[in-house]
């Protein structure tokens, strides 16, 4: 099918009811409110108003919301990791850049050498 244009909040329901469903598989210890949670998203999902319209009424418009809220669900997982990689490799260059001691430049000058410096900067 291709691609029909959802609603912003019934992507938005599906996703949340994605992560609902996830959470929920996992055994989280708060079950009972995810239960019910994961109810009034199917609620808000089976009766939304797009199911009415031209673009809704066929059953593969649920398939392709599903699909189309687990790949924009992927889509932002991959996009926070590659910016949690990047801060983590800024991070790693920064401590990289840290200026280590030079013993030979940090060795105190005779003074003939210093005044020799001073006056050719002048």
């Amino acid at each position: 099918m291709a691609h029909t244009a959802f609603p912003s909040d019934l992507v938005q329901a599906q996703r949340d009811w994605n992560r609902t469903y996830a959470q929920l598989a996992e055994g989280a210890p708060d079950g009972t409110t995810l239960r019910r949670r994961l109810l009034r998203l199917s609620v808000r999902l089976l009766w939304h108003p797009f199911w009415e319209t031209e673009r809704g009424r066929s059953p593969a418009a649920r398939v392709e919301l599903r699909r189309h809220a687990r790949e924009q669900a992927q889509a932002w997982e991959e996009a926070r990791a590659r910016e949690r990689a990047q801060a983590r490799d800024e991070a790693q260059a920064r401590d990289r850049d840290v200026p280590v001691r030079d013993s030979f430049r940090d060795r105190e000058m005779p003074a003939r050498d210093t005044r020799r410096v001073r006056d050719a900067l002048r």
